[in-house]
């Protein structure tokens, strides 16, 4: 086959990769060397805040990892791109792993080249969305994965494993429910849904939604009133306030919803207004411009769940804390990032409200009838071990498989090739 060009299916392939990453104490050291960061996921150099899911030199497999660039046109029109590993030396493999994230690039997920080099091919790929949170509609990402996986199927797979880490989980299980594709469903370090995290995260002492200071004093966890306490200082959160607090983040999500649906009802019964007027007149423009309008909400203060400061709430072994803070959530909550900063009406409804989304897996879990793996890092800030259990809990079939890893982190570092081994060995059991 034409790697520089021959189609396969519907989609085309890109040109070869230099192989992955050689170990810095082989005999091809030099190469090693002179190859560039972009060439080459094992450098270790320094990586942007967030970015944790990228292999580190201590995820090197010990052997090389072919690697090709895949280029992937989807049903709509869409252009998917990602790395497609596959074991070392030739092997022959039948199953492969295809993953992704909603808007990362996971075609140098730390899975790859573990997974690649215990005997399966692995498509990491970046959806249509890549660093694009503020239209990001889940139900065209769900339809990148099924693509991605259609051109594996093309590759000569004869089984499929979807592969959702963070929030690829909700997304992988969405694709797998609504286009029926893969034949087992991996979890790790998988939480329940963009919009389920948000929930637990948004903070509800937003007094107004055009001023991101104004704050409702008795619903402030970063009031010292309700148990804050400055960072790095353990708080404390009486758990009636906390009842209340959760369904004041409900509360505040439903408004935004609320907010969301009468523009987009607007711009529908705008579109349909257009039917009766003559083309190009007054009335006409008026109601185009209604039609075409996305409202673009600016969601202020989206790292506010107690459970960073408080670790009697829910106790595991996660540390004081977010991946998402530098290192204070308090700055975080306030700073000028955060999750969901910035969103259309649509995207907020079907990536970050856990009243809209569609990627729940609360809701799509008990249509999954294929086996099912879920391990889950007992040191992760972001996921609660009832949450990882309820994911397995709720899948629709009786292989299910639920594995704690101790101490872990929420990207893995330090028990990446260990979890891998597990992954790889469960793939084994079921899909020789």
């Amino acid at each position: 086959m034409n790697l520089g060009g021959e189609r396969v299916g519907r989609y085309r392939t890109g040109e070869r990769a230099p192989a992955a990453g050689i170990r810095p104490d082989s005999p091809n050291r030099d190469r090693w060397a002179n190859l560039s960061a972009m060439s080459d996921p094992f450098r270790g150099d320094p990586r942007p805040a967030g970015l944790g899911f990228w292999p580190l030199p201590q995820d090197h497999p010990g052997v090389d990892v072919p690697r090709e660039d895949v280029r992937i046109v989807t049903d709509d029109g869409a252009l998917v791109r990602g790395l497609f590993w596959t074991p070392p030396g030739g092997r022959a493999w039948h199953t492969a792993v295809v993953l992704t994230h909603p808007r990362a690039d996971f075609s140098v997920h730390y899975a790859c080249p573990l997974l690649a080099a215990a005997g399966y091919a692995v498509l990491g790929f970046a959806t249509r969305y890549l660093n694009n949170d503020t239209d990001c509609l889940h139900e065209l990402a769900a339809r990148d994965f099924a693509a991605a996986v259609d051109w594996v199927r093309g590759r000569g797979a004869d089984a499929i494993v979807l592969f959702g880490n963070s929030g690829g989980g909700s997304l992988s299980a969405l694709a797998h429910t609504e286009h029926g594709c893969g034949d087992g469903w991996v979890g790790v370090a998988a939480h329940p849904g963009e919009g389920e995290f948000m929930l637990q995260s948004i903070d509800p002492s937003v007094a107004d939604e055009r001023d991101p200071a104004s704050v409702v004093a008795e619903l402030d966890m970063y009031d010292p009133a309700n148990g804050w306490r400055p960072w790095p200082q353990e708080c404390s959160y009486d758990p009636d306030w906390l009842v209340q607090y959760r369904a004041a983040q409900r509360a505040r999500v439903a408004r935004i919803d609320a907010r969301a649906r009468e523009q987009l009802d607007q711009s529908r019964a705008a579109r349909a207004g257009l039917h009766g007027v003559e083309r190009g007149t007054d009335g006409w423009r008026h109601l185009r411009r209604r039609a075409v309008h996305l409202d673009y909400f600016a969601i202020y203060r989206t790292l506010a769940n107690p459970a960073y400061l408080d670790l009697s709430i829910e106790p595991d072994d996660r540390p004081l804390g977010s991946l998402f803070a530098f290192p204070d959530p308090f700055d975080a909550n306030y700073g000028w990032g955060g999750l969901a900063r910035t969103m259309t009406s649509r995207g907020w409804l079907s990536t970050w409200s856990a009243l809209s989304s569609k990627a729940r897996l609360a809701t799509t879990m008990p249509d999954v009838h294929v086996p099912v793996l879920v391990v889950h890092p007992t040191a992760d800030t972001e996921i609660r071990v009832r949450q990882a259990r309820e994911i397995a809990d709720a899948a629709g079939t009786d292989d299910v498989t639920f594995v704690e890893m101790k101490g872990a982190p929420h990207y893995l570092e330090g028990h990446r090739p260990e979890a891998m081994k597990i992954v790889a060995e469960w793939i084994g059991k079921r899909f020789p």
